[in-house]
């Protein structure tokens, strides 16, 4: 009995808090006219944009107070109102998202006006009949009259809000164009990054082997013993450039990803690192494997943010887990370090989020000053 009076409350606090926000909507009914005037002046055409957000803003809130009754997240699928103030104009006009925000919009005019009345006569019938006392006697009548009312209203809410098939595609291709274009960024500064590795690394000390072996093939007639000498110098500069193009290799596709495995290569990286670092991939079936590319993208996320923890993080400790989760493969790298970490400030994060997103994959990175810093990423793939 006690969980049915607890769920009714619940219900009336999310009916009253819908109320609340159709009596909101009512006052921005004078918002909107304002914009459709100024549309029709012209000279106030900036208005739409700035409207249509703040009705992203309020239908976002709905879809919040929504999940938390239903516990099932309503999407969103927007086009960004960004660029010149004429492809702001025509980007809100025409976005699919705008027309089912003003759908739910007239829609809760409607109901909102039938929502007030019910909860008025609700709260009177509670305080003037004495309805909490006769609870024990009849509670479904008004308990899950109330409920009922509460699902009613959050299913209306989650139909009209939920993104047409036209928004979601449109949302699926700016999110394509947006991780495309990350995806080349990071292709291109790779690239950028084995060039200079092999012009300032390789190539030179191959140079340096070509003139050391061609001193010592002009020298070896008149003294053999310098001869001798330069060529010993040219075998440790061979065995040099050797180390340093696999270094280049394993930066490309590191051949213990091959060999070990995920989990092994990344023990390795645990153990080369200069922090004392815990793995837990006891969320991990190591019998399967995932794709190649998922897990190269996974050990450079983890490489990269062993690094960052080794500069900046201030502490000895840090803690790797992976697991496999329905969608993929979660890494999730944490310290308790000092914080602070800035994707802009050149800390690698950039560069992290933009591999991740090349396999259309989320990262989250949370570092406030003062720790801890955790980086969770989760890449998609079909074990």
């Amino acid at each position: 009995m006690r969980k049915t009076v607890q769920h009714a409350a619940r219900a009336t606090v999310h009916l009253f808090g819908a109320a609340a926000m159709a009596f909101g909507m009512y006052l921005f009914v004078t918002v909107l006219l304002m914009s459709v005037i100024g549309m029709v002046v012209i000279a106030g055409a900036w208005l739409l944009p700035e409207t249509v957000l703040l009705l992203r803003r309020i239908a976002g809130a709905k879809r919040t107070l929504t999940a938390e009754w239903t516990g099932v997240h309503i999407p969103e699928a927007y086009q960004p109102l960004t660029g010149t103030m004429r492809e702001r104009v025509v980007t809100a006009a025409r976005d699919p998202g705008t027309r089912t925000d003003l759908r739910w919009m007239v829609a809760y005019w409607v109901y909102g006006v039938l929502l007030v009345p019910a909860l008025l006569l609700w709260s009177v019938g509670l305080v003037v009949d004495g309805v909490w006392c006769g609870l024990l006697r009849r509670p479904a009548v008004l308990l899950l009259l109330i409920v009922r009312l509460a699902d009613l209203e959050a299913d209306w809410s989650t139909a009209l809000l939920k993104p047409s098939p036209q928004a979601q595609l449109a949302a699926r291709v700016e999110e394509l164009a947006t991780t495309r274009a990350g995806a080349i960024a990071a292709h291109g500064a790779e690239l950028r990054r084995i060039e200079r590795d092999l012009h300032d690394g390789v190539q030179a000390r191959l140079v340096a082997l070509s003139m050391r072996i061609g001193l010592a093939r002009r020298a070896y007639g008149r003294d053999p013993e310098t001869s001798l000498t330069m060529l010993d110098e040219a075998q440790d500069q061979a065995q040099q450039a050797l180390t340093e193009l696999r270094q280049v290799v394993r930066g490309i596709h590191p051949p213990i990803l091959s060999d070990r495995g995920l989990v092994g290569a990344v023990r390795a990286l645990a153990a080369s690192s200069a922090l004392e670092v815990t793995v837990d991939e006891s969320g991990l079936d190591q019998d399967v494997r995932a794709p190649a590319a998922v897990e190269a993208a996974a050990y450079f996320v983890v490489a990269e943010a062993l690094t960052n923890a080794a500069k900046y993080s201030g502490v000895p400790c840090v803690d790797v887990r992976l697991v496999r989760t329905r969608r993929g493969l979660c890494v999730r790298v944490r310290d308790e370090g000092r914080g602070g970490a800035d994707e802009t400030g050149g800390s690698g994060l950039l560069g992290m989020r933009r591999r991740v997103a090349a396999l259309d994959g989320t990262m989250k990175a949370s570092s406030p000053v003062g720790g801890p810093t955790v980086i969770e990423v989760e890449l998609p793939c079909v074990w």
